[in-house]
């Protein structure tokens, strides 16, 4: 049974004639909880018994517990998940740089949504919208976890949506710098070379992620599919990514030491739908097939060496030949390199997976085949009611197989590579 008593107020070393009143109450384990700082009896026991009432419910939280503090219980929340190497590395970087230099020391019970709204909309000032959203979402998940430990009991943050944020400051793409014609995919992948050109051609022609093309073993490059249909079988060269060992991660871990270092290695695709096999157009196969036979590394798309790619390279070897550069003059061990006109400045890989998914939508493929190839689930109940089918893959890889023909034909080329492959250093 609840009840209150007087707590005296001590100045000086004494004992004051002023008292406020504290709660005790049972706590689930028998013993007895306090909470101090009432200015009545009746409050103090009003309360305590609300806690013995929460108890007897199963419903209690624990008054210290709320009281931790939002960055102590970050270390504990960020321990206990297990997603992605590289989205624990986004998570961290979203806390440490926008999130914690506010909320650290903020005891949890005080967290309440119009301050973290407050707070987004000065930090939508200098950071781009989806940055905020993020920062918002990722703390409404670690608020959710507080509830799921009993350090709260209700999320304050949760389904909240934020309103009256100021103009994006990020600049977005137009369409057209999103996506490029066929035509230029060609010049850029001549610019690079067979090694390299190839690369940027299979983004394009097929809508594989970066990671996805860079963690891709010789052992799933051209697979065949096979499909009953009209009577017969149908078969397509594919691109399979494995649900095991499908994309290349590159992130930054933590040791025990609280260091970090960088880390690179196979890991499962970004998600379920993500392991998936991806349908090859014919001219696209017929140069896999030649570039494997002459490749001698296990991975289809790493640095001239066999390593693997970092992103940032392979950024440096992108950029001049999407968004030109000025002519080089021979140095010490350096070969002169001729001067490159922008292509498609700005060009990234991305860019190309948008590219192909546009690409799809313009030859008419059937929605729930290109969400297939994408990586993406088809929304709604008819993502468990409909499914690709043989002639849509056909009508697919005719489509590619005909930008591919055309964008030949308007450039007057025979092949992508001449029989030198210029210098890209």
């Amino acid at each position: 049974m609840a009840y209150a008593e007087k707590v005296y107020k001590v100045r000086n070393g004494r004992q004051t004639k002023q008292y406020t009143w504290r709660a005790r109450y049972k706590e689930p384990d028998g013993t007895w909880g306090s909470e101090p700082g009432f200015p009545t009896k009746k409050l103090a026991k009003d309360w305590g018994d609300q806690q013995e009432a929460a108890i007897r419910e199963g419903r209690w939280v624990d008054p210290e517990l709320s009281r931790t503090k939002f960055g102590s219980f970050v270390t504990e929340w960020m321990e206990a998940q297990k997603p992605r190497g590289r989205t624990t590395m986004n998570r961290w970087e979203r806390l440490e740089t926008h999130i914690l230099p506010k909320w650290r020391d903020t005891p949890l019970i005080a967290l309440n949504w119009f301050d973290v709204e407050a707070w987004a909309r000065v930090l939508a000032l200098t950071v781009a919208r989806s940055t905020v959203r993020d920062c918002v979402q990722l703390m409404s998940r670690i608020v959710n976890g507080a509830v799921d430990k009993r350090y709260l009991t209700v999320n304050p943050l949760a389904g909240r949506r934020l309103t009256g944020l100021p103009a994006d400051i990020a600049v977005k793409k137009a369409d057209e710098d999103q996506v490029a014609e066929p035509e230029t995919v060609l010049q850029l992948a001549r610019r690079l070379g067979p090694v390299y050109g190839l690369h940027v051609v299979t983004v394009a022609w097929t809508g594989v992620r970066w990671e996805e093309l860079a963690g891709l073993h010789r052992r799933n490059a051209l697979l065949e599919r096979k499909q009953k249909h009209d009577g017969g079988t149908f078969t397509c060269p594919i691109i399979r990514v494995d649900k095991d060992e499908g994309a290349l991660a590159e992130y930054t871990v933590r040791t025990d030491e609280g260091k970090r270092r960088a880390y690179r290695g196979l890991e499962p695709p970004k998600n379920a739908k993500s392991a998936r096999d991806v349908d090859v157009p014919p001219f696209l196969a017929e140069l896999l097939e030649k570039h494997l036979a002459d490749w001698p590394h296990d991975f289809v798309f790493t640095t001239k060496t066999g390593k693997w790619w970092w992103r940032s390279y392979w950024f440096e070897v992108l950029r001049p030949a999407a968004d030109g550069r000025d002519e080089r003059k021979p140095g010490r061990g350096r070969p002169a390199c001729p001067e490159w006109k922008p292509l498609a400045s700005g060009l990234t890989t991305r860019d190309l997976r948008h590219t192909h998914d546009s690409w799809q939508e313009q030859i008419g493929v059937a929605p729930v085949l290109g969400y297939e190839q994408m990586g993406h689930k088809y929304p709604g109940i008819k993502g468990t009611y409909r499914h690709p089918t043989p002639s849509m893959r056909k009508q697919r890889l005719r489509g590619l197989q005909r930008l591919y023909e055309r964008a030949m034909r308007n450039l007057g080329w025979e092949s992508i590579w001449e029989s030198a492959p210029p210098n890209i250093s």
